[in-house]
């Protein structure tokens, strides 16, 4: 699965969030850093959309929906 950067900042902006959020609801740095690189398992989507508080379908490219 991919996320789309874009969409990811806009789901972080519009729930005020930024990356050391997402370090403190337990990601790892270099987990959000290279998340736009590859492809991610289900579950790491999963996580990255929980710490922003938005869903999964919200983050994703348009290839994986």
């Amino acid at each position: 699965m991919k996320i789309d950067r874009k969409k990811t900042y806009l789901a972080m902006a519009k729930a005020c969030k930024d990356t050391k959020d997402l370090e403190a609801a337990g990601l790892k740095r270099g987990t959000f850093g290279s998340a736009f690189d590859k492809e991610l398992r289900p579950a790491t989507v999963g996580r990255i959309a929980k710490a922003i508080g938005c869903s999964v379908e919200d983050i994703l490219t348009d290839e994986e929906l």
